[in-house]
């Protein structure tokens, strides 16, 4: 998930391939994410895509509908570092993160939307906070950078609520949680003494 949009969000770790998913947008991922911010909304960011965002959307001339979308949002900033947010609408969570998101989500209000920030989305996961997953699913491999479920990920079940295919072969799915993983096997039951001995018994009957 590391640096979607271009070369310059995040070269953590030498990262090369900044901008790989910019080639596979069109207007159907386009028409999705109008529809994903389309009821109001409240932002949990993380430092990094606070200040990617923060240095851009603001700068957006003209009615862009995301650009007015997210500057009017309340931010929520997940941040142990900043001391200053210069964004409009914009709220440090200090101290104990984890409870302070918590706190929110017990709230009445907005829906709480978190748009990259995969730092933060690690704790969010640790801690069982994710709801429900929009992901856009790219049919390429990179084999290097950032990953959606890192370590320390708990063990979780989800379901399937929607899903469509883009022009480009992206798959777009959205996941609610669904309670615990459920485990199974394929396995050929071994039979039990008693089965085994009945099989012989019926066998020397014929």
């Amino acid at each position: 998930m590391q640096a979607p949009g271009g070369p310059q969000e995040d070269p953590t770790g030498g990262f090369k391939y900044g901008g790989w998913t910019v080639g596979y947008w069109d207007d159907l991922l386009g028409g999705v994410m109008g529809e994903q911010m389309a009821e109001p909304l409240d932002l949990l960011l993380g430092r990094k895509n606070y200040e990617i965002f923060a240095a851009y959307w603001p700068y957006v001339k003209g009615d862009d509908p995301t650009a007015c979308k997210l500057n009017s949002a309340k931010k929520y900033v997940a941040s142990m570092t900043l001391k200053k947010l210069d964004w409009n609408n914009s709220t440090l969570l200090e101290g104990g993160i984890v409870q302070e998101i918590k706190n929110l989500k017990e709230q009445d209000g907005p829906e709480l939307q978190v748009h990259g920030s995969g730092n933060l989305i690690q704790t969010l996961l640790k801690h069982d906070l994710v709801d429900e997953f929009r992901l856009n699913i790219f049919p390429i491999t990179l084999g290097t950078g950032k990953r959606l479920f890192g370590e320390g990920t708990i063990p979780a079940g989800f379901k399937v609520v929607h899903s469509k295919t883009s022009t480009t072969g992206v798959i777009i799915a959205d996941y609610e949680r669904a309670g615990n993983v459920k485990t199974g096997s394929f396995a050929l039951e071994t039979p039990t003494e008693a089965e085994l001995s009945r099989r012989k018994r019926l066998n020397e009957g014929n």
